[in-house]
C-alpha cells in the first residue's frame, strides 16, 4: 500500500461504525466552496432524472459539484464506504432562512430501510462557515442502529449526547444513512446552506479502506464506546457494531469480550444439556 494512500484508515471505518458518521473539516478549497455557493438554487441543481445512474455522470465535468466529489481526498472517502463508482441516489440543497425558528424534526431519512450489513451514505457539504447561532445539522452520534418511526423521533428538542455541526467552509461530513439528524433555528440575518447527497454501493461493501492498521488494539476500544442517550442499552449497541463490522472486514468470527459468542453457542449448549441429561 503505498504512503499517500488518501482512503479511510480502519481506525476511521471502526469509528464510522461506532458513531454513524465521519466529519472532514475543510476539505473543500475556498474557490469550489465559492462555486458551489454560486451554483446553490439553479437549474443545474436539478437532476432526478440521474438516479440510479454513476456519480461520475450526474453533472458537468466543469461544473462545480463535479469538481468538488472529483477532489482525491473526497474519492478516496468515498471509495472506502460505498466502492469506486457509487450510484447517485438523490441530491436536495437545504436552507434555513435568516431568523427562522426551527420546531422539534429530529428524523431519520429510511426508517423503512432494513439492510443491516450494506449501507449508503449520504455526504452534508457545508459550503460557507457555519456558527453555532446559524443552524447547523444536528447529528445523533451512534443512532444508526435505531430504526424508529419519524413521529416518535420528532417529539424531541434535544437528546444527551447530540451534536450540532459548527464548522469551518468546507467541510463535509459522511454519514449512514440511518443517522438521527435534524436541521436547527438560525438566529443569524444570512441564509444557511446544506449541501446533502445520498449514494448506493455498487459493490460488496467488504475492506474497500486501507487495512494497514486492520489489528490496531485501539479499534476495540472504539467499537465498545458509549454514548450518553444509549444508557443500559448500551451492550445492544456494542453487537451491533459487532455484526456491522463482521460484515465489513469478512471476519464472520471477529468479536469483543465473546458478546456474539455467549448467544451464538445457545443452541450447542441446550443440545448438549438435553443428550447429557
Amino acid at each position: 500500500m503505498s504512503t499517500d494512500d488518501l482512503r479511510l484508515t480502519s481506525r476511521e471505518m471502526a469509528r464510522f461504525v461506532t458513531q454513524g458518521y465521519l466529519r472532514f473539516d475543510s476539505v473543500v478549497p475556498p474557490d469550489l466552496c465559492q462555486a458551489a455557493m454560486d451554483d446553490f438554487g439553479s437549474d443545474s441543481m436539478s437532476h432526478s432524472e440521474y438516479r440510479m445512474r454513476p456519480l461520475t455522470e450526474v453533472w458537468n465535468p466543469e461544473s462545480a459539484m463535479s469538481k468538488v466529489f472529483a477532489l482525491p481526498r473526497i474519492k478516496a472517502i468515498i471509495e472506502s464506504l460505498v466502492g469506486p463508482s457509487p450510484l447517485y441516489d438523490h441530491h436536495a440543497v437545504h436552507t434555513v432562512g435568516p431568523r427562522t425558528q426551527r420546531e422539534e424534526n429530529v428524523h431519520q431519512d429510511a426508517e423503512y430501510d432494513l439492510r443491516f450489513e450494506h449501507f449508503d451514505i449520504q455526504v452534508s457539504f457545508f459550503a460557507h462557515e457555519v456558527t453555532s447561532d446559524m443552524g447547523g445539522t444536528l447529528f445523533v452520534p451512534s443512532s444508526h442502529f435505531r430504526r424508529a418511526h419519524v413521529f416518535d423521533l420528532m417529539r424531541y428538542q434535544n437528546i444527551a449526547g447530540q451534536l450540532q455541526t459548527v464548522c469551518p467552509a468546507g467541510t463535509m461530513v459522511f454519514w449512514h444513512h440511518n443517522l438521527w439528524h435534524a436541521a436547527r433555528s438560525n438566529y443569524t440575518d444570512r441564509m444557511r446552506y446544506m449541501f446533502k447527497l445520498r449514494l448506493n454501493a455498487t459493490v460488496k461493501q467488504v475492506l474497500l479502506w486501507n487495512t494497514n492498521d486492520l489489528r490496531h488494539p485501539e479499534l476495540a476500544k472504539t467499537l465498545q464506546e458509549s454514548f450518553p442517550w444509549h444508557g443500559h442499552e448500551s451492550r445492544r449497541e456494542v453487537m451491533n457494531r459487532i455484526r456491522l463490522w463482521r460484515a465489513l472486514t469478512g471476519n464472520k468470527h471477529f468479536d469483543l469480550a465473546n458478546w456474539w459468542g455467549r448467544v451464538e453457542n445457545q443452541s450447542e449448549r441446550r443440545a448438549s444439556a438435553v443428550q447429557c441429561g
